[in-house]
């Protein structure tokens, strides 16, 4: 009887131990699911927090990029007016105020007249590989043949010809690489006896440069 007993209570301690590991298992694995779900919320949070300071971070370099380009296109304005030689056939057009204008050669005695333009201040125009916003060409040659001194950079695809229309008056519009160093636009026009030439040496100029061409006028 007495060892019967003893059996039942030695029987009832292995179930409650077993109990008690069981239970320390399950709130083990309770705490580390915990642990982890904190861990992975922690994880998400930082990285939800991370991904929307770089949306907002974004987003402010947007606005002032685009507050620049507005407060840029504003400074430029009221454009002046530039103005060539009567006896050329008074070429003119609008440019923004930001630009500083050289005259290389006037024609006071005939011959080409040369006008540059830049922003703030024009370089030393010797050099042939210095880019400037504009060029301004009127020469005592033929229209035809100096449409036709870009036939090979047309046909080998770095220019592209197309047409163009100032003051009623059609002319010829390129696009593309004048050489290696010189990426950007030209308009052309037969003007009386003489032919213009408007280029810009840079597309970063091709914005301005397209606002100013539609203003372009000249008497025939």
């Amino acid at each position: 009887m007495i060892s019967s007993s003893k059996t039942r209570q030695h029987g009832a301690a292995n179930s409650l131990l077993i109990a008690t590991i069981g239970l320390s298992i399950l709130s083990a694995a309770a705490c580390a699911a915990a642990v982890w779900g904190i861990m992975n919320y922690s994880a998400q949070k930082t990285d939800v927090n991370g991904k929307i300071a770089s949306a907002v971070a974004e987003a402010k370099k947007a606005q002032a990029d685009s507050d620049e380009a507005k407060f840029a296109a504003r400074d430029k304005e009221p454009n002046r007016q530039f103005v060539g030689p009567d006896d050329y056939g008074r070429l003119t057009f609008n440019y923004p105020k930001t630009w500083s204008v050289y005259v290389d050669q006037d024609a006071s005695s005939g011959g080409t007249y040369a006008a540059y333009l830049n922003p703030i201040s024009v370089p030393p125009v010797s050099n042939s590989t210095q880019q400037y916003a504009l060029r301004v060409t009127i020469e005592s040659k033929d229209y035809d043949k100096v449409i036709a001194s870009y036939e090979n950079l047309v046909k080998k695809g770095d220019l592209v010809s197309s047409a163009v229309t100032s003051n009623g008056i059609d002319g010829t519009r390129l696009d593309g690489s004048f050489s290696k160093d010189i990426r950007g636009s030209a308009v052309i026009y037969k003007i009386r006896d003489k032919t213009a030439t408007l280029r810009t040496d840079a597309d970063t100029f091709k914005p301005d440069f397209n606002a100013l061409v539609a203003t372009i006028k000249f008497n025939q």
